[in-house]
Formats: structure tokens, C-alpha cells, sequence
């Protein structure tokens, strides 16, 4: 073979070389990559269901809660301890739970057939926006209050200091209100009158129950933090100072009884009504549960809102993916 024909083939066959070592490692690349993705989605998958195991834990320990505790819940219960860890195999869980009926659900401001009661509520909510820390202005605390109560009432009439549906469609992008309760407390952010400056202090003192518009304050669970609540079920006639002297004071275990509550000085002399009463509680249905879970390099993040019904039966009302 001439000499010319044999560095053809020589070149020829390094091509063919370098094509199949570039082939081989295009391959050995992406069979790489594949089983890192499959490794990344069993490890999610494991933290996924180690989050589900922390959830089924809550539930069990909660119902056993109440039924040991006579239905009394208190800040004295281990569930009140601050994140909860889990160390796991190749992981770990860290959990947290907060009480739902220490916080103010918004639902509870979609009107009723009592008036008076509904005003009742209203003027106790524009004073809790209006004390410390959240310090909204006499005005704005009424445009969220009338915006809020005109979101969650089915007609069309608007308050005097609230917003329908043509004030929503002017906006960019448009939308309409929702004209009913609240399934998430994120939807606040789309009521006329939630600005962003006051929304970090208030947001602490806010809850949505999905589809429930009763609302009864836990007065054992309240932290200095969250006592402003109080204003709210109690009134303008409670300042934020003599509220945080009441959870303060608290005995240890709390008031084993609402009317050891509604017995002390401060409280009997306000004159409650009967509605004003009855929003205040010594025990609690709903539960907010944050759960992280670790395994070997993914995390994932879950809340839960739980109901546990008179120490009988205790159940998830939803799930929220993300967050803490």
C-alpha cells in the first residue's frame, strides 16, 4: 500500500477513535447524571416521608394530649416546646408546632346575622391593628377592616371604607375578590388596604381556618407576642399592656376553666357579652404543624393544619409544601 494510502487510514482510524471516545464519555456523562437524579429523587422522596411520619406522630400525641389533659391546653405541654429535633438514619427532623387559636381568623369577620356582634368584632379588630406592634393608623386600620369584611361577604354593596369588585378589576393585573371565606392567609396580601409595611408585625397575629368562620381564642397559649390577640375577642376596653400583664401573670399550667379567667379583676370589670364570652376557651381544635426533614443532602419542608375534634379524632385540614 502506498505510504500516502496508509496515512489516509491512520487518520481515518483516529477519527473513528476520537468519535467513539467522545461518544463514550458523552454516555458515561449522562449515565452519571441519571443516577444522580435518581439518588436526588430518593432522597426526597425519603425526606418526604419522613415529614409524613412527623405528621402521623403529631396526630397520635395531640389526641393523646386532650384526652390526658381533660381537653386543657396549655404552654406547659410538651407540644409547646420550641423546634423539636429527630435525629434519623442519614437525616434528621426538626418540628415545631403553634396553636391556630391564638392567632385572629379572619374568617370570623364574614358577617353573621347578629350586628351587633359582627360591630362588636369589628371594633376589636381595628384596635388590635391599631396597638402595638403592628401600630396601623386609625384610617388604613379602617380601609383593611371594611376591604376585609366586604372580601369575605357575598354581595356586592360596598363598605365605606372598603373595596368591590370594580376596584379589584382596575388594577394590573385585574382579579376579583373572593366573596367568600379565606383558604390561605397569603390571600391577604390581594385585599385592598394590606400594605407591606404593617404586614410583617400583623402577619404573627393572623391565622386562616379554611372554611370556618368561628373563632375562640385559647387564653392559655397566648405569648406576650400574640397577646394584642386579646384586644381583639375582648375589645377596645383591654390595652396591650394590661393583655401582656394577663399572659404574663398566667399560672404555670393556665386557667383550668374560662371562667377562672373571666373571674379575674381585670376581665370582669369590662362588662362582657355572651358572643364576647364565648370566644374565649381553655382548650384547642386546630394546631399548625412546621416540619423540616433531612435526608443524607435534601430537605424538605411541610405545614400542616390539624384538627383534633373533642379528643375523639384528630385529622390534617391541609398541607402546605415549603416554608420554614
Amino acid at each position: 500500500m502506498p505510504s500516502r494510502n496508509r496515512g489516509v487510514a491512520l487518520v481515518m482510524v483516529l477519527m473513528v477513535v476520537a468519535l467513539v471516545a467522545i461518544v463514550a464519555t458523552e454516555m458515561g456523562s449522562r449515565l452519571q447524571l441519571q443516577i444522580q437524579r435518581v439518588v436526588n429523587i430518593k432522597d426526597n422522596n425519603q425526606a418526604y416521608w419522613y415529614a409524613m411520619g412527623a405528621e402521623q406522630f403529631a396526630l397520635k400525641s395531640l389526641l393523646e394530649l386532650q384526652q390526658k389533659a381533660d381537653g386543657v391546653v396549655h404552654r406547659n405541654q410538651p407540644w409547646a416546646a420550641e423546634d423539636i429535633q429527630f435525629p434519623l438514619p442519614q437525616g434528621m427532623i426538626e418540628a415545631r408546632l403553634e396553636d391556630a387559636q391564638s392567632c385572629f381568623n379572619l374568617n370570623a369577620l364574614q358577617p353573621g346575622e347578629d350586628q351587633g356582634a359582627n360591630q362588636r368584632l369589628s371594633e376589636g379588630f381595628k384596635a388590635m391593628l391599631q396597638s402595638e406592634p403592628v401600630s396601623i393608623p386609625s384610617y388604613e386600620a379602617d380601609v383593611l377592616n371594611d376591604s376585609l369584611i366586604d372580601w369575605l361577604d357575598d354581595d356586592p354593596r360596598m363598605r365605606p371604607y372598603g373595596a368591590e369588585d370594580p376596584d379589584y378589576e382596575s388594577r394590573v393585573p385585574p382579579y376579583l375578590p373572593a366573596n367568600g371565606l379565606m383558604v390561605n392567609l397569603s390571600e391577604l396580601r390581594m385585599v385592598n388596604g394590606a400594605e407591606p409595611e404593617y404586614l410583617q408585625a400583623l402577619m404573627p397575629l393572623l391565622c386562616v381556618l379554611p372554611g370556618n368562620s368561628e373563632w375562640r381564642v385559647n387564653v392559655n397559649t397566648l405569648t406576650e407576642q400574640t397577646a394584642p390577640v386579646l384586644i381583639a375577642a375582648l375589645g377596645p376596653g383591654v390595652t396591650v399592656e394590661t393583655a401582656k400583664s394577663l399572659v404574663s401573670n398566667r399560672p404555670p399550667d393556665g386557667w383550668q376553666d374560662v371562667s377562672d379567667f373571666l373571674g379575674l379583676p381585670e376581665i370582669s370589670a369590662l362588662s362582657l357579652t355572651e358572643q364576647q364570652k364565648q370566644r374565649l376557651t381553655v382548650t384547642t381544635e386546630h394546631f399548625i404543624l412546621h416540619t423540616r426533614a433531612r435526608y443524607n443532602e435534601a430537605s424538605f419542608s411541610m405545614t400542616s393544619l390539624i384538627r383534633v375534634s373533642d379528643g375523639k379524632q384528630s385529622s390534617v385540614i391541609s398541607r402546605e409544601f415549603g416554608g420554614y
